[in-house]
């Protein structure tokens, strides 16, 4: 039988998901809409009467002081009854497979209190007034009540019998006659079967069956798809590339090898018996040294194509997957920290120049940060560093990057499968959500996308892989498995194909715990469905891991066992329903061959902009801007306390709302040892030269580090390039000037890439009114993290100004360079050479930075990035609540305040240690700026002029009020 406890806020309290949806309308100019009223239901099934129905609301459903409810049964509704409130009623209720983590919650719950529920849903409700005009209602549901991709909207009231559904699968074994295909039909089944393959990947695939004389099964089409995939072979970056630019051609055999992977390379061999590196581009996450017995490792991920088509569920599992990575890196780690970087279209783009099938960016904007915030938080992991993007190119097509930082110990870094070995599915069951997640995240977006990929959405549940992550660390420290990888694109394909490549495998797929029934065994095999690990457990241990695993409430089960046949067997019922050979699977991949070209985009000349008696208004505009203003709204919903390592977190300075460089945590309570983690991305500086973009980039992941204390002899950083489609010769040649600029870069500053990942065809296109295809493609998006150490957390540094008469110092070279300035985008300048990193003068810049902090000279320190001096210290005053009086002299006024030359500091000193700073600093351009004061003013002059006057409550208005969402 099933009811349905409709609850609604009571009258005298507000409703605030009603006043939100009537906000939505008003942005959307819906005026007939006057009131909106919003509720919640459960759907509750089983073998039960009203009675039990009370004692579950008393229990856990209702809260009786703020709330009102009332019980009835679906199915014996009166399509017009609308008597718990007056209007047009609509529901939003999840889609049947997709995952409702409040329903599974509650029917546990309940279960546990001894209440026999069988099935549980959730539902939310929305009244509104009669005079609303239903063609406005309809868009309001259609944009802002639900997501088409994972949700279904019912008018009217609710009219059900059950909440089941799927029914009980009969083995039905699939060929996919593919050996007769011309090139044209090959093509069709790889985009209609949303393998997303080339036509020499398809061709290949048509030989190698057609040399074995059979078709393949649709389970080894699929298996070949996801591992070929962009996504999970990240075959372009590794490809055959014949790029050309102003220098001449070069020909790569295999571009990331010999580009990022050289440099990390190069530089462990100079290091030799000093190597720091554990291991790099060989496992889930990057590792080095940390402290005795104790190394560090870190993964960023991107998830872009599933949050573009639903931004909560896309973000959530983004999170939950790179927490995965790092869980399973070696013997697996403990995560201690989160980051992730946003990009988004701006949020005031007007809802009528959206495109077909694009989510307005205010809504993606909220969806990721939500999905973000609730997967790790509650987790319970900090997120402490990140960053916000907004340029009009990412339409259609956010990036969410998402990442973690987790510690290891030392003796548990090696992994190795061996034959015999149990093939164990850890965590969560398996559902059709994520089906086609990895050859999905390979394509490229269409105005389709939502409709024909909805299944590669999936909903995690950050419950379940917080009991996961418990039970494995501690079957780790037992030894109970040998090895362990995240179950994550591609599902069991890539997880089991992975670890069995070097020996081999067979999987009973009918074994995999499933959410409900009517999985074939296709999907069972291909599915994304979150909160899952894999390991090899020898036998002899199954029956400790085994009850470990129950008694902790984490389901365990055995799927196969690793061979030494070196193929991939796939069985149904004890019915073979595939065979690979994983030398085939893994290595028979013709490679990429493509033409790549660049053609430079500026002569790097100076700018030549008209200078100005004052520039205050520009401080304003910039620190306005949308790039550059405070992401607090975003920030103050992550718990950055959570494990009491948090030391310097994003918002620092008297009321803990200035920008922090970096973030600073202490991984291990018992060690003053500390980890700084920071990000450098400037998509503008790409338009100019992708090249001097990763340089820049790079530069400003590490002096972020050093600025907060850390040594820039011991960085490790991380690569996650997010472009367009590569397919075109300009596109790619640009990916390949900025893998050149990250190699270079990374001998300069001898800093060595450990880990790193790419996500291209980054591009969505849509037919406009007149019929002809438009397409956005983002612009070159490298974002480059940062992983420090800092020997002692008590020396770490915050850029907030602390004492009136101190001494302010700028630290490096200032030259005329606005290519991609924020001066120049405020102002709507163009020209101007990018800025280009002095190879020579930036690591010695770092390193005396380093030394004056590590001396304890140091009582405050901020990079300068966008908008250059003049923003740095307006920000370190404001956050710091005093003033400043600089001089700046005859220099070049709009140089000197808005260059945003690299490799550069704004330091705090005492007077008494100046001498002692120019002492360091020999050899190094410094320059005096003024003095903190007492007056809570920045006050800038130069060439006998007052150049900026303002108070700071007047920059700091500006600077928090572009997004001060509520």
């Amino acid at each position: 039988m099933l009811w349905e406890v409709e609850i609604l806020s009571r009258p005298e309290q507000i409703d605030r998901e009603g006043q939100r949806i009537l906000g939505e309308a008003r942005l959307l100019g819906l005026n007939s809409v006057q009131t909106v009223r919003a509720g919640r239901s459960f759907l509750l099934e089983g073998q039960i009467d009203e009675a039990v129905i009370l004692k579950a609301m008393q229990f856990l459903l209702v809260d009786e002081v703020v709330e009102i409810a009332r019980v009835r049964k679906p199915a014996e509704v009166d399509a017009n009854d609308d008597s718990t409130a007056t209007g047009q009623l609509f529901n939003v209720l999840y889609k049947p497979g997709v995952t409702d983590n409040t329903a599974l919650s509650t029917r546990r719950a309940l279960q546990q209190a001894g209440i026999a529920i069988e099935e549980v849903a959730t539902c939310r409700k929305y009244w509104f007034d009669r005079q609303a005009q239903s063609n406005q209602i309809n868009v309001l549901a259609q944009r802002v009540l639900g997501n088409d991709a994972i949700e279904r909207i019912v008018r009217g009231p609710l009219q059900m019998t059950t909440l089941s559904f799927g029914h009980t699968y009969q083995l039905e074994l699939k060929h996919v006659p593919i050996r007769e295909l011309d090139d044209q039909a090959l093509m069709k089944l790889s985009k209609e079967g949303q393998l997303y393959l080339s036509l020499a990947e398809m061709q290949t695939i048509q030989k190698h069956f057609r040399d074995l004389q059979r078709d393949p099964t649709d389970i080894e089409l699929e298996t070949v798809a996801q591992t070929w995939s962009e996504h999970c072979s990240h075959k372009t970056l590794g490809g055959r590339i014949r790029y050309s630019d102003e220098h001449g051609t070069r020909q790569f055999g295999n571009m990331l090898k010999e580009t990022i992977f050289a440099a990390t390379q190069q530089l462990r061999k100079e290091w030799g018996k000093d190597d720091w590196c554990v291991s790099v581009f060989k496992d889930n996450a990057g590792i080095v040294t940390f402290e005795e017995g104790e190394n560090v490792c870190i993964k960023v991920e991107t998830h872009n194509h599933p949050s573009a088509i639903e931004p909560y569920g896309g973000a959530n599992t983004g999170i939950g997957g790179v927490v995965r990575d790092p869980l399973g890196t070696g013997l697996g780690a403990k995560p201690v920290c989160n980051t992730n970087v946003f990009c988004f279209a701006p949020p005031d783009t007007p809802h009528e120049t959206l495109p077909p099938g694009v989510l307005h960016p205010r809504q993606v904007a909220l969806g990721v940060v939500a999905g973000v915030r609730d997967y790790g938080n509650r987790m319970g992991i900090p997120t402490v560093n990140g960053a916000v993007f907004f340029d009009e190119r990412y339409l259609g097509n956010p990036l969410v990057y998402c990442g973690t930082v987790a510690m290891i110990p030392a003796n548990r870094c090696e992994k190795k499968v061996s034959p015999g070995e149990l093939i164990v599915a850890l965590g969560g069951r398996t559902g059709r959500d994520g089906i086609h997640g990895a050859t999905f995240s390979s394509a490229e977006l269409t105005q389709e996308s939502e409709t024909i990929s909805g299944g590669a959405v999936q909903i995690g549940n950050a419950v379940t892989e917080k009991m996961l992550m418990d039970v494995l660390l501690v079957a780790r420290d037992r030894g109970l498995y040998s090895a362990v990888t995240d179950c994550g694109a591609g599902g069991f394909s890539s997880a089991v194909g992975e670890m069995g490549e070097e020996t081999g495998a067979v999987v009973w797929l009918e074994k995999a715990p499933l959410k409900y029934a009517g999985l074939t065994y296709t999907e069972i095999w291909i599915s994304e469905a979150q909160e899952r690990m894999v390991l090899a457990v020898p036998p002899e241990n199954w029956d400790e891991f085994h009850a470990l695993c129950a008694s902790e409430g984490v389901e365990a089960t055995a799927i196969g066992q690793f061979t030494d046949d070196h193929k991939l067997t796939l069985t149904y019922d004890g019915k073979p329903v595939g065979e690979l050979s994983m030398e085939f699977l893994h290595d028979g991949r013709p490679p990429v061959i493509r033409e790549a070209t660049y053609s430079p985009k500026t002569d790097g000349s100076k700018a030549t902009f008209a200078p100005k008696t004052d520039y205050t208004d520009d401080v304003h505009k910039i620190l306005s801007s949308l790039n550059v203003c405070s992401k607090e709204w975003i920030i103050r919903q992550y718990d950055h306390e959570v494990q009491a390592g948090s030391v310097v977190k994003p918002l620092v300075g008297v009321m803990c709302d200035g920008p922090s460089d970096a973030a600073v945590i202490q991984p291990i309570l018992s060690s003053k040892r500390g980890l700084v983690i920071s990000n450098g991305m400037n998509p503008h500086y790409g338009d100019h030269d992708p090249y001097w973009m990763a340089f820049a980039a790079i530069d400003e992941a590490l002096r972020n580090c050093v600025a907060c204390g850390a040594d820039p002899s011991k960085i490790a950083i991380l690569d996650n390039f997010c472009w367009g489609n590569t397919e075109r010769p300009e596109t790619l040649g640009s990916l390949v000037r900025a893998a050149l600029g990250c190699h270079d870069a990374a001998l300069v500053y001898k800093t060595p890439f450990i880990s790193g990942k790419d996500s291209l065809n980054n591009e969505f296109s849509y037919v406009d009114e007149q019929g002809v295809k438009q397409t956005v493609a983002i612009p070159s998006s490298l974002l480059i993290s940062a992983l420090g150490q800092i020997t002692d957390v008590r020396r770490a540094i915050t850029m907030d100004l602390k004492s009136v008469g101190h001494v302010l110092y700028l630290i490096g070279e200032t030259r005329n360079e606005f290519g991609g300035s924020h001066y120049a985008l405020v102002n709507d300048l163009s020209g101007g050479s990018v800025p280009r990193v002095n190879r020579e003068l930036a690591p010695r810049v770092l390193a005396r930075t380093h030394q004056l902090i590590a001396q304890g000279l140091v009582r405050s320190c901020h990079d300068l990035s966008e908008g250059g001096l003049a923003v740095a210290l307006a920000e370190m005053a404001f956050a710091g609540e005093l003033g400043i009086d600089i001089d700046l002299g005859d220099a070049d006024a709009t140089t000197i305040l808005f260059s945003e030359s690299t490799t550069r500091f704004v330091v705090e000193v005492k007077p008494d240690d100046e001498a002692r700073l120019r002492e360091v600093l020999a050899g190094v351009p410094h320059q005096k700026l003024g003095v903190v004061t007492e007056t809570g003013r920045v006050e800038i002059s130069g060439q006998g002029k007052k150049l900026v006057s303002a108070a700071n409550e007047e920059f700091k208005q500006s600077w928090q009020a572009p997004l001060a969402w509520s």
